[in-house]
């Protein structure tokens, strides 16, 4: 599902429903991290990928166009790009232990220690919410910072708007105006 997900939003060209797909593909990202046990995970990704992002991006929304505008440009030096990185990619993972592998660096050394020192040095019987509020609070910090700020983006973006709009309606106030002065001006060189 999130394939077909993935493959609608590149495939689209309204910019609406590319928000709205990725808003989809998000909650399937969040269903998915729910089957792998990953509870917390899930929830920020609900949280930040479905909820905020997808109202950040209808907020953008409302500056642009409804519709994606066809490429001047060939596609083919991005698709290069992508295609290296891809496989830059790929051949950095192969040195990777495989998945669940016990035998892995993670799970002889980093995780044993925080499942040994997390309960007295942190006093929260729950390891994530003490991984997450303590030893890398400094990251939920930054992620906090870095989705405020992105937040208070959209909000500048749409005050601008709102102000050009203002402009707008005066620019179009004041045009009504002058052409009112030159049909009563008309009238009155008629009569």
């Amino acid at each position: 599902m999130l394939v077909l997900t993935a493959l609608a939003v590149v495939r689209m060209r309204s910019l609406f429903a590319i928000v709205m797909l990725s808003g989809v593909f998000s909650l399937l990202s969040a269903l998915l991290l729910v089957t792998l046990d990953a509870v917390d995970v899930a929830f920020t990704e609900a949280a930040v990928g479905a909820g905020i992002s997808t109202v950040l991006m209808l907020g953008t929304l409302a500056l642009t166009s409804r519709f994606e505008r066809a490429s001047t440009r060939s596609a083919a030096l991005p698709l290069f790009v992508v295609v290296v990185v891809g496989a830059v990619l790929i051949y950095g993972t192969l040195d990777m232990p495989n998945f669940g592998d016990p035998n892995a660096p993670a799970q002889l050394h980093v995780a044993p220690e925080y499942l040994a020192r997390s309960p007295s040095e942190i006093g929260v019987p729950n390891v994530v919410t003490a991984i997450l509020a303590s030893y890398r609070g400094f990251d939920t910090l930054g992620e906090t910072a870095v989705v405020f700020t992105a937040g208070i983006g959209v909000l500048l973006l749409l005050s601008g708007l709102r102000r050009r709009r203002r402009k707008g309606d005066n620019e179009d106030d004041s045009d009504d105006k002058d052409s009112d002065r030159k049909r009563d001006k008309n009238l009155g060189e008629s009569t």
